[in-house]
């Protein structure tokens, strides 16, 4: 049987295509970590492999002599909220029912019918991992996954049981334990019954590390998809994989489903004797970003978060004063999310999240645009960018201060709205990349407009790069550096066109001063530069 790219849930070895946990984990030091007995954490953003990498070194410990180990997603525990009493007897059902599934012991799951559900919510979970350390015979090692999707005094108790049987490990209490999910302890904002916050550490001092599953490599991106080639001949041109690398950044999740969208989904390309071009995976790409699975509509929900609003509405807005405002523990918890990288510069993770991203905070306002794809099209089928750039400069006269404040993401309301009127527009048939240039106080969009409607991206395709910038001191010294970014710009993409717009937000300006047009040359190129 062929195998596939896994998107969702743990990796199966016989039916998916992976790169082993163990690649991406220093298992030396997890080994380590349990051998002397610690407690520690493993967190990395949803659908980067921590399951699976749970999995696996649970297998692992199992194979040898040494422990007893069990993996326990206690996710459902969630629903409980400040419900100690629900909340735990889930959490001990759990456990009970890992051990008896995964090591065949059911004497656990048996005690706790019979005498764990009289002992106190508070203290129940204590006894059950007691009980188990004391019966088994070799120390026991858990893997906890979903920890962080508790929530309140469930979430306190847990840790705080946890916490009270650390000095009797191992004989009394596991050995080690392994608390897994989306977060670092230290980024857990606990709200008790009685309305106090407690973060995770001081529910948990007893942490002694936390382990990060890191995204793919650009090595062991290739590789995985290499397997697809050996396994079935069916080969991928190398120009894609630079693109692959820019759009994912090796998230494991992205690299999969982009692979599965190609081999898969494109009924063309299950004919394995067919190579797989750069215009089949930049056409998967974009059918994956309109899909709004469930892994980026997870992602799009982030957004409405104020922590994550405050860091990413400063990197859509730009400016050193946006920047310098980001909280430090804002910062850590959006790059724990997976939705930013701090090195070499802050910024969105990868090229598709940052097409996500827009995409998701104009949708409202892109459905209730009027302006047609038609009305911007020549008899020769070529985009007419003057008409479109006329047309949006009335409309943001128009809509402007009504239309912004709808956003929550008020500080990029100009990049934003002109995005909205962008889609609108090259959703017809066309494409657009973007790019948020924060150290340089710009975003950068590409367009690329199919020229002969049954070629579609096959055939010849019109090229333009449209810089945005937020006016700030004098207007021709802006200019100036203006040009030669979008000439840099325009350069490296091939556009045949290219424009600078400038958004000019002092309300004491009148919009008879604030709109204007006029064509300016940066070297051998001609650039539009549109005032709004």
């Amino acid at each position: 049987m062929e195998k596939f790219f896994n998107t969702a849930g743990p990796i199966k070895p016989e039916l998916h295509y992976r790169i082993p946990s163990f690649e991406r984990l220093d298992w030396d030091d997890v080994q380590m970590l349990i051998a002397s007995q610690k407690y520690f954490l493993l967190h990395a953003p949803r659908q980067t492999g921590k399951t699976s990498a749970l999995l696996e070194m649970m297998e692992a410990l199992n194979l040898g002599d040494t422990y007893h180990a069990a993996y326990a997603n206690i996710e459902g525990a969630q629903v409980a909220r400040n419900n100690i009493e629900s909340g735990i007897d889930t959490v001990c059902h759990v456990i009970a029912g890992a051990a008896r599934v995964y090591l065949q012991e059911s004497r656990l799951e048996k005690w706790y019918n019979e005498s764990g559900l009289r002992i106190g919510a508070g203290n129940r979970l204590h006894a059950l991992l007691a009980h188990w350390a004391e019966i088994s015979d070799k120390p026991v090692v858990l893997f906890l996954d979903e920890v962080d999707a508790l929530v309140g005094d469930t979430l306190i108790s847990l840790l705080r049981q946890i916490r009270s049987g650390y000095a009797q490990r191992p004989k009394m209490f596991p050995q080690s334990i392994v608390l897994c999910g989306v977060r670092d302890i230290k980024d857990y904002r606990i709200h008790q019954g009685n309305g106090d916050i407690i973060t995770g550490g001081s529910a948990f001092n007893i942490k002694s590390k936390s382990l990060i599953i890191n995204n793919f490599s650009e090595d062991e991106v290739y590789a995985l998809w290499q397997q697809h080639t050996e396994a079935t001949g069916q080969t991928f041109v190398a120009e894609i994989f630079p693109q692959l690398w820019e759009d994912t950044a090796g998230q494991p999740w992205l690299v999969n489903a982009l692979a599965y969208e190609l081999t898969w989904e494109d009924r063309a390309l299950r004919d394995r004797s067919v190579p797989i071009t750069l215009e089949h995976y930049r056409a998967a790409r974009e059918r994956l970003i309109n899909s709004r699975t469930t892994h980026l509509d997870q992602l799009a929900d982030k957004l409405r978060e104020e922590r994550v609003y405050r860091v990413v509405s400063s990197i859509l807005a730009g400016g050193d004063a946006a920047i310098i405002n980001v909280l430090p523990d804002d910062q850590s918890y959006v790059e724990d999310l997976g939705l930013i990288v701090s090195r070499p510069q802050l910024r969105i993770a990868n090229r598709i999240y940052r097409e996500i991203i827009p995409r998701e905070l104009i949708w409202v306002v892109q459905s209730r645009i009027t302006q047609q794809t038609s009305w911007f099209v020549t008899p020769d089928r070529r985009l007419d960018m003057p008409k479109l750039l006329t047309a949006f400069q009335q409309f943001f006269r128009e809509h402007s201060k009504s239309w912004i404040e709808q956003f929550q993401y008020k500080e990029a309301g100009p990049q934003l709205l002109m995005q909205a009127f962008l889609q609108r527009i090259i959703n017809g048939g066309g494409r657009i990349n973007r790019e948020y240039a924060l150290a340089r106080k710009r975003t950068d969009l590409a367009i690329e407009w199919p020229l002969d409607e049954e070629l579609g991206f096959f055939g010849p395709v019109q090229r333009i790069v449209i810089e945005l910038k937020i006016r700030y001191g004098a207007l021709e010294t802006l200019i100036a550096k203006g040009l030669e970014q979008t000439a840099a710009y325009a350069d490296g993409f091939g556009a045949q066109e290219a424009y600078l717009i400038i958004f000019n937000r002092d309300p004491k300006i009148s919009w008879e001063e604030k709109i204007w047009q006029r064509d300016e040359i940066c070297g051998t190129r001609k650039i539009g530069v549109w005032g709004m």
